[in-house]
């Protein structure tokens, strides 16, 4: 099935497993790490970001395609749209059906708050259900929460806010329990003890995994966790802006039905952004691993209200995207392929990097292989870079693949290709959003009160790079703690007069600085449809 020059390369990386099996490479020091990103990691090619004209980042610099969509006309410019009679009236309205909305929700209505989730597609439909290598959090005896924070403060390039990650890893430990005790079925070894492994950027195994499809397993659990409960979910339903009160306050949504196209309105005490990511914005043109719905949606409707973002202008590229065959181009092969013993090898059979680097670093790493060093194999869509998956099976014995991703091993078998025997062929996509709404250790946004924000929308826990295993994390440590604190302010507030004045003063502002768009946004949905 494959190409004489693929078949001729595979035959280069055979060769030399024995040896790159034990080959263990140097890690970069820090200057090196520095000058790499800089010369070839994307969120560094300032060709292709531009500076924002309006909105509370005014002057900040954004990718072209997320300058589009916060820079926009709202969905509803010149609908007139009736708030005196709300369709919907509850305590706490979240706008998001994944992990960090459906914790936030579960833990709401554990306070007795009336609580609603409203989502674009379908509870679950998130990049929670998509993840797969596991996640972080130091409960064993050689770790602890402080080196939990000094690999994830250094693996971010010390920018996260402090007091967000400190929460990070600090709740971690409960984070764990409270799942297990939902029902999530971690991996565990004959004694009932929880593995856990390495992943890039740790210096200590706190990697708990369900398999491979940790993502799965946790939604599965989180999921009916919320329809036990009863909490309404009004699904394939987006929120297409936000509304305050005469004060100021977040005080609902307006709602668009993805069917009939109805509009809606919410009236909520307290409202929780849990959105998600952006991969489908594809910026730069990179494939995602992120689900359909996952286009920043969460991020344009707080900026157009008044909230500010921290680091929009950072994403993650995921280092090993497929890259081969192109049914799966951009699909997420986990780092825990990796964690397990495979090693990245170019063209010549030659292992050019530790396994275990930062995923930004990998990135930047497999895109000099490819590009300035020309060792890149030669897909037919586009160069990338073998993942020799068999070292697997040479380091843990035969059935390990199939024991620990055999979600992975499925994804490729369905194309004749079996992982325990072959290599695979990757190159980064786009996988993370690592900026966001900037909020305080409550979750509520720093200069919009009553919003709270959790998940892959919020901005600064990981600074500007994400390590393995903690975006699971973070939505259900922020998703809980957003839920509660939602829940907790809905008891002292009072709901003043209805408003969107602040859709009428962000148009004003777009057409005070010229910007020519006819653009809309949110987004809602990638256009896939062909375009000169």
């Amino acid at each position: 099935m494959y190409s004489e020059n693929f078949t001729e390369s595979i035959k280069l990386v055979e060769a030399a497993r024995e040896k790159n099996t034990s080959f263990e490479p140097e890690r970069m020091t820090a200057q090196q790490k520095e000058d790499l990103l800089k010369a070839f990691h994307p969120d560094y090619r300032e060709d292709q970001f531009e500076e924002l004209k309006i909105g509370p980042n005014k002057g900040d610099k954004v990718p072209f395609e997320l300058a589009a969509t916060l820079q926009a006309h709202s969905r509803i410019k010149d609908k007139e749209i009736d708030l005196s009679d709300p369709d919907y009236d509850v305590d706490v309205l979240v706008i998001g059906g994944g992990g960090a909305g459906s914790s936030a929700a579960i833990e709401a209505h554990e306070l007795g708050a009336d609580v609603m989730i409203v989502t674009k597609l379908r509870i679950g439909d998130a990049n929670t259900m998509m993840a797969e290598g596991g996640i972080q959090a130091a409960d064993k005896e050689n770790d602890s929460p402080a080196i939990h924070f000094v690999d994830a403060f250094g693996g971010g390039h010390f920018a996260a806010k402090r007091e967000l990650l400190s929460k990070l890893v600090c709740d971690a430990p409960d984070a764990i329990l409270w799942l297990s005790e939902l029902g999530v079925e971690f991996d565990k070894d004959e004694n009932g003890r929880m593995i856990t492994t390495h992943g890039g950027g740790t210096s200590r195994k706190r990697m708990h995994a369900a398999k491979d499809y940790s993502g799965a397993e946790i939604m599965r659990t989180l999921r009916d966790e919320v329809l036990n409960r009863q909490i309404p979910v009004v699904d394939f339903t987006s929120a297409i802006e936000l509304i305050l009160d005469e004060d100021g306050k977040a005080a609902g949504a307006v709602l668009l039905n993805m069917e009939t196209e109805e509009i809606l309105v919410a009236k909520a005490k307290t409202v929780v952004i849990a959105t998600g990511g952006a991969g489908r914005m594809h910026y730069q043109g990179f494939p995602t691993s992120n689900h359909y719905g996952a286009t920043a949606d969460g991020l344009v409707l707080g900026y157009r209200a008044g909230a500010k973002l921290l680091y929009a202008e950072t994403l993650q590229y995921h280092p090993t995207g497929a890259a081969y065959p192109e049914q799966i181009f951009g699909a997420l092969v986990t780092e825990k392929v990796r964690s397990l013993g495979a090693k990245l090898v170019n063209a010549k059979g030659e292992v050019f990097m530790h396994p275990l680097e930062t995923r930004d670093v990998s990135a930047a790493s497999i895109i000099r292989e490819c590009n300035e060093r020309g060792n890149g194999v030669e897909t037919g869509n586009g160069l990338g870079v073998w993942l020799d998956t068999p070292m697997i099976e040479k380091i843990g014995g035969e059935g390990t693949i199939e024991k620990r991703i055999p979600a992975m091993m499925r994804m490729f078998a369905k194309y004749g290709i079996d992982i325990r025997k072959e290599p695979i062929i990757v190159y980064p996509t786009l996988h993370y959003q690592n900026g966001g709404l900037d909020i305080d250790a409550d979750c509520m946004t720093t200069n919009v009160e009553n919003l709270f924000v959790a998940g892959e929308a919020v901005g600064g826990i990981h600074g500007k790079n994400r390590l393995m295993g903690n975006s699971l994390l973070d939505i259900i440590v922020f998703g809980r703690s957003a839920g509660k604190n939602a829940a907790k302010k809905s008891k002292t507030t009072t709901v003043g007069k209805l408003t969107l004045s602040h859709v009428d003063s962000f148009e004003k502002e777009i057409l005070s600085a010229k910007i020519d768009t006819e653009e809309v946004s949110p987004k809602l949905l990638p256009d896939y449809t062909n375009k000169r």
